[in-house]
């Protein structure tokens, strides 16, 4: 006999299948848009060296966007999960410290994007005298990804078997050891994870960006030098509204830098992994 599904189970899975496929229908429908509307509007002068008005290149932004990448994540990541690790490894499940700590990065991931804009135009710009510069804004994202890179080390390390740090511990090895030869290379893929989301977080913001690293599009000198990345020359050149063409040309090649940041992020967690597990 065959067994009669329920049919609140029935209506369940059917909700199941259509949000995914909305979801799937409107990131395609996103995509296609950007592709048909900035393939056509891409142009040789939208890459040229220098930034002017009559060609109103992107690649001084493109340089700036993968220095200003580059640079968060440099500050943001070994802090992060240093953190992670501290608080997964070396505090006790449960404690008051583990618990502030965990509210404190939660609520800082739920701070909106201005709201850091305006500590890094405080704090970096003018106490610490950076001025508006590409140290400025990096810093500033740097802290804006900061709680993130945080929860997903913090998840990668919990999902790591306690079996591996037992058998460690059992032949012999010390806690430091331990957590930087077995954990920390079983945990990679998900830390690397949180690394990309926070490279997308990065490449995408305009609004902390603009109060502290400035608009001028034009190559950095130092990073004390103010720059543009490439989210603030798009929002730039909308608000403008006499370059959409430019604009929708800038927005297809943001989402190119977006996945191909993406996929070289996946390709060296699956190296590190394949050489952790072959160790």
């Amino acid at each position: 006999m065959k067994s009669k599904r329920d049919p609140l189970s029935l209506f369940l899975l059917a909700v199941v299948h259509a949000s995914a496929a909305i979801a799937v229908f409107v990131v395609v429908a996103i995509v296609i848009y950007v592709v048909v509307n900035g393939v056509p509007n891409l142009t040789p002068d939208l890459f040229a060296f220098t930034y002017n008005s009559e060609n109103q290149s992107m690649l001084p932004s493109l340089i700036n966007t993968l220095l200003m990448v580059a640079l968060a994540l440099l500050l943001a990541c070994p802090v992060g999960i240093l953190a992670a690790i501290f608080l997964v490894e070396y505090t006790v499940t449960g404690s008051k410290l583990v618990k502030v700590l965990r509210l404190a990065t939660e609520t800082l991931s739920g701070i909106p994007s201005i709201i850091y804009g305006l500590f890094g135009r405080i704090f970096f710009v003018l106490v610490l005298g950076f001025d508006i510069s590409l140290l400025s804004g990096s810093c500033t994202v740097a802290l804006m990804i900061l709680p993130l890179v945080i929860r997903t080390t913090e998840e990668a390390l919990l999902s790591v078997p306690k079996s591996y740090r037992e058998g460690s511990f059992g032949l012999g090895a010390g806690k430091l050891r331990t957590v930087f030869r077995i954990v920390l290379p079983s945990a990679l893929p998900g830390i690397f994870a949180g690394v990309i989301l926070a490279v997308g977080r990065i490449v995408g913001e305009t609004a902390a960006i603009i109060y502290t690293a400035g608009t001028v599009a034009e190559l950095p000198g130092s990073v004390f030098d103010s720059t543009r990345t490439l989210a603030v020359h798009m929002y730039t050149l909308s608000c403008e509204g006499l370059f959409m063409d430019k604009t929708y040309a800038t927005a297809f090649v943001l989402l190119l830098l977006v996945l191909a940041l993406n996929g070289l992020s996946s390709l060296v967690a699956k190296k590190l992994t394949k050489g952790a597990g072959e160790k």
